[in-house]
């Protein structure tokens, strides 16, 4: 079976410690349904695999991917959730504290067949291309969550998001100007700015600039380089949701303007299998598709590995077997 596999971990080239192979073939749990993959998506999940965070050298070679769609052996054309939950568990599978994603504990999507739990399969949209539905996973269902789970937006809302052109940034902003909300967006150059406009976004601000007015809530991906941006920009009882941290984590907490303004800083990782439902069902209903950046062959994965690591990518990055 070909699979691009994290084969050891390099901070430095992540690009070094990546394989693509034939790879053994694995014993799947009792109970595990294989999925033919069509299409699957990259994600900086992957990249920072390659790296060695959240992959010990002790789960090494471990098939990357997290996001995929396909079919099942009877032929059921299927999208793949990754989040792993334990088998005992009820409730909200994000806040298992054994839970994983797949590439983590179990082989992931990047190969010509994953094999997943029965409960982690969604149907694809009738009508939908393998890399529109392969793209939804990890970036949008995170996206979702981030808008209507944790800050509960609703419309009439003003948002800002931080960051223009990122696989998370492409979601809230699409997910959130179908939804009725204002959407602002910051961004570093005027190309990344363009393309958010062209997504939906009704104003666009280069990053730190000042705001004409407050908003009622700001998502945060980018970290150290937006967070004291993003705490004054929001009104008094206003949210932050954070999920990611791509320019670091140790910014100053601005304590007196969380407590003097009441405001709230929620986490938010990934999403549940009933949220990816609602997504796929929303997007259905308002048609509307991820940016799709490039589909490079499987054999080819360096290449989209690559394109990834570039910062260039708009949108996503997808693999073909």
């Amino acid at each position: 079976m070909l699979a691009a596999r994290a084969v050891r971990a390099s901070s430095d080239d992540p690009l070094s410690a990546l394989e693509v192979a034939d790879a053994p073939a694995t014993e799947p749990p009792a109970g595990w349904v294989r999925v033919t993959v069509g299409a699957a998506a990259l994600n900086r999940h992957d990249l920072w695999s390659l790296r060695g965070v959240g992959l010990p050298a002790e789960k090494l070679p471990m098939v990357l991917g997290c996001d995929a769609a396909g079919t099942t052996d009877d032929g059921t054309e299927v999208v793949v959730h990754a989040v792993i939950s334990d088998d005992d568990f009820r409730g909200d599978e994000t806040l298992d504290p054994r839970r994983s994603l797949l590439s983590e504990v179990h082989p992931g999507t990047l190969a010509e067949h994953v094999w997943v739990p029965r409960r982690n399969l969604l149907p694809k949209p009738a009508g939908w291309s393998v890399e529109r539905a392969a793209s939804l996973g990890t970036a949008w269902l995170t996206a979702y969550r981030m808008l209507f789970t944790q800050a509960r937006a609703v419309p009439g809302q003003t948002i800002l998001v931080q960051g223009a052109a990122g696989g998370v940034s492409n979601a809230l902003i699409t997910l959130g100007q179908a939804a009725g909300l204002r959407v602002w967006v910051t961004g570093r150059s005027p190309e990344r700015l363009a393309k958010a406009s062209s997504w939906g976004a009704t104003q666009t601000f280069s990053t730190g600039e000042r705001l004409p007015a407050r908003v009622d809530a700001v998502f945060e991906t980018v970290g150290k380089a937006t967070w004291k941006h993003s705490v004054q920009s929001l009104k008094p009882g206003g949210c932050i949701v954070v999920s990611g941290a791509t320019t670091g984590g140790d910014a100053p907490a601005m304590l007196e303007n969380v407590f003097f303004r009441q405001l709230r800083v929620l986490g938010s990782t990934m999403g549940t299998r009933d949220e990816f439902e609602r997504l796929l069902g929303f997007c259905a209903l308002q048609d509307l598709a991820p940016e799709i950046d490039s589909v490079h062959p499987l054999a080819q994965a360096r290449d989209a590995f690559a394109r990834l690591e570039s910062g260039d990518a708009v949108g996503k990055v997808l693999l073909r077997p």
